[in-house]
Parts: structure tokens; sequence; C-alpha cells
């Protein structure tokens, strides 16, 4: 049961163009962005060279296969200002991801970067429902961290009202929900059960709030997480796709008339999907790893960015531009388990078929004997007997074993025994292989 109504929108004149109308504006700004990077980049002055690759060599959209890739190790290696492409004065706002190894990545933004950032947030709340006047709850994190000021900016700029609550305080986040009647929660969706359990702890019913609409992203989540959260909570559930790397969240957004994956803005970024493996291109449709090429950041274009996201591009619906998949999960932090790719969407998946568990987990590694072992915690929900959960945990051992092909020991854990976030992504993987 959901509250939203789909009011009626009208659309840019991009996002209803023809696909040659598309390309003919994605070519000319691509042929920009080459130039721009190589004349004011160093490092992509070098590796363009390194690859006898110059901006004049692209003629059509299929040329940039031509051109090197870039990736995190290339950020943090010309940390923290040397990937900007404008005099370090003319950037306004610097952000930084939270990287869990190394020096953080760290991204630039002219304040013709700020607008168009605004501006495709801003499309991207129209996407999901939302309309100048709604009041929009934001529960991502300020600071650095994109998400907060990315979705604050982006609901002003369509003329939203905005609580910048930011993440963490859950009773708090209960009461200003109560309070303020928001129509819009921005979020990460782990953080979203949190919230929602917290109207359950107070005796509240959460589907009895006003949040009619809820936009969600800033990590993986399944179409089974959508189904928990839109009963839970009575509302719609849309999917926001970004990264700090590219420009932050507003990369691609669902449309709430479809729901079928999110729309990516392809008159700003020129998505390919590459082998993750040999990094040749593949076609619509082929699952591999997203790459990114920035259409119009002036402070600092990205060039074949690896975002590592595992999915596959999807023809368009809802509007004129490509959609994209949901994403199955990642390049670098897939786990091998004695020689099985093991995604903890998988897990996610089968654990969401457990009506006695709660909707959170965490999968630990260990290596015993040079053998590595996988455990799954979980929780009961606390409306269940702890032997149904049992139950449950026994189910989902003999479901990933049959589905995935490894044995693994799921621990299920009274309610509230899995680590919770308090503020951003939930810790899914805890690998204890190498002294993590």
């Amino acid at each position: 049961m959901t509250k939203a109504t789909h009011r009626p929108l009208e659309l840019e004149a991009i996002e209803k163009a023809s696909r040659d109308e598309l390309q003919a504006l994605q070519l000319q700004r691509l042929q920009w962005t080459l130039r721009h990077a190589y004349e004011h980049v160093p490092h992509y002055k070098a590796a363009f060279d390194a690859k006898g690759v110059h901006p004049d060599d692209l003629k059509t959209l299929s040329d940039l296969s031509k051109f090197p890739f870039t990736g995190k190790d290339d950020l943090r290696a010309n940390y923290p200002f040397g990937m900007f492409a404008v005099p370090r004065e003319k950037v306004v706002r610097i952000h930084a991801s939270s990287g869990t190894t190394g020096k953080p990545t760290v991204v630039g933004y002219t304040q013709t970067d700020i607008d168009n950032w605004a501006d495709l947030v801003a499309r991207s709340i129209r996407a999901s429902g939302g309309r100048a006047g709604d009041m929009v709850h934001i529960a991502y994190g300020y600071g650095l961290f994109t998400g907060g000021l990315g979705a604050h900016y982006g609901a002003e700029r369509l003329g939203c009202t905005v609580i910048p609550m930011s993440g963490g305080q859950t009773e708090k986040q209960v009461q200003l929900i109560r309070d303020f009647q928001p129509d819009i929660i921005m979020v990460t969706p782990s953080y979203m059960l949190n919230i929602i359990e917290e109207f359950e702890r107070q005796g509240l019913d959460p589907a009895a709030s006003s949040l009619s609409i809820g936009i969600f992203g800033a990590e993986p989540w399944t179409g089974a997480m959508r189904e928990e959260i839109e009963q839970r909570a009575g509302l719609d559930a849309v999917d926001i796709y970004g990264l700090s790397e590219v420009m932050g969240p507003g990369v691609a957004n669902e449309c709430i008339e479809s729901k079928d994956g999110p729309v990516i803005w392809e008159d700003h970024f020129y998505p390919e999907i590459i082998d993750p493996v040999t990094g040749e291109v593949l076609p619509d449709g082929a699952p591999g790893e997203l790459v990114f090429t920035s259409l119009s950041k002036e402070a600092m274009p990205v060039i074949r960015y690896r975002t590592r996201d595992l999915t596959r591009l999807l023809p368009p619906t809802s509007r004129a531009m490509r959609r994209m998949d949901k994403i199955t999960g990642r390049s670098d932090d897939m786990l091998i388990i004695r020689g099985v790719n093991v995604f903890p969407s998988q897990i996610e998946e089968m654990l969401l078929q457990q009506p006695a568990l709660a909707p959170h987990y965490q999968i630990v590694v260990t290596r015993e004997m040079h053998l590595d072992h996988i455990e799954v915690l979980v929780e009961t929900r606390e409306d269940v007997r702890h032997g149904d959960g049992l139950r449950g945990g026994t189910a989902m051992e003999q479901m990933i074993k049959a589905l995935i092909g490894v044995t693994c020991k799921v621990s299920v854990l009274p309610p509230k025994g899995v680590e919770r976030t308090l503020v951003g992504k939930a810790r899914r993987v805890v690998d204890k292989r190498f002294g993590v």
C-alpha cells in the first residue's frame, strides 16, 4: 500500500529528445570534455599520450573506447588537487570520499558544476514524484560525503522545503517526521529500516506517517528490500544513484511511474559497460562493470571512470535516456569463497525470503587452515519466537548452499543483535582473512 499520487509533470526537452538529438549533444560535450581534461590536467595528458590518443581522435561516440580508464588509484595518486582542471581558486566546494583504506578521493566543483548538480538532483526528485512545495526530510550525512548537501541543494532547487536532519539520532528522526509531516525522505535504505524499527519500537505504525516517497541510494539494495520498505513504511521507494567521483547523488534516478531502474541523465554522463577483466566495451543489455565519462564538469572532468559497480544498460522507458539495472555487486569487493563468487546482494535476497528474520545482516569472512569460511549474522524479528528465527537460519544455510554453491554458517542472533549503521552505509562485510 502506497500513498504517493503521481501528479502531472512537464518534462524537460532533453528528457523526451530523440536518440539522434541526444547523441549529437553527447558527442559535442564529449569532445569538449576530452580537450578540457587533456589541456588542463597533467594526469590526463600523460595518460592519453601513453596510449597514443588525442582528443581530436574522437570522431564518434564509439571512439571513446580508444581512451584510457580512470580509477580510484589515479585520484589517490594525484591527491589532493592534482585532478582539477581549473585553478584552485575557481573551485567553490570540495568533497571527499570516506574510503576504507588509503587516502580519500577528493573532488572539486566550480559554481557551474554546483548549479548543474542541483539541477540534476532536482530532476531526480521530480522523477521520483516530488514537486515544488513538498517537504523533504534529508537523513543522508552532511559534510565531505556528497549525499546530504547534494540532496539538499537539489531539493531547494526544485522549490521544496528542506529538513536538513542528517544521519543518526534515530529517535529524533522519528520525532521530526511526526511533528513536521514531511512528504519525502532521502536516506540510505539500510538506515530507513532503522527508522522504521524506531517507529515500531515506539508503538507507532510507520505506514501511517506522512511520508509518501522515499528516495534511497548510496548503497546497493535489492527488489526484495524495496518491497520490505514499501510494505512497512507505506510509501513508494525509488532508487537514486550516484558517486562522488562522478558528481554525487543524481547521476541516475528511477521514475516513480515505472520503477524499472534508474534513468541515467545521459546529457551529463556518458555510460559504458565493460568486461571487468579485459576492459572490452560490451553491448547494451550485457552485464558488466559500469564506466562513466562526465560531459559537463568543469572543475574535475572524469574520463572513463571505473565505478566497479556491476550492472547492465537497459533501453529507455519513461524517459528518452537509457536506464541501468539494479547493482548486483562490485567488481572490487566481490567475495571469492573457495573459487565461488559471492555478492552480499545474493545473501540479502535470501534473507528477505525468511519471514521470521529481520532484514539486517553481516557477512564475516575468516580463513582457517588455508580455507576461507563465511558466517552470516542475522537476527530474529521482534514479533516472532527465536525458535522460528533459528529455523529461518537453517533454511538460509540450505539456500546458500543450493543457489550460490558455498557452505556457510548462518548465526541467528536475538533482535537488535546485528551491528547497526548509525550514519551512512551499512557495514555488510567484515573480512578477517587479512587482519581486518
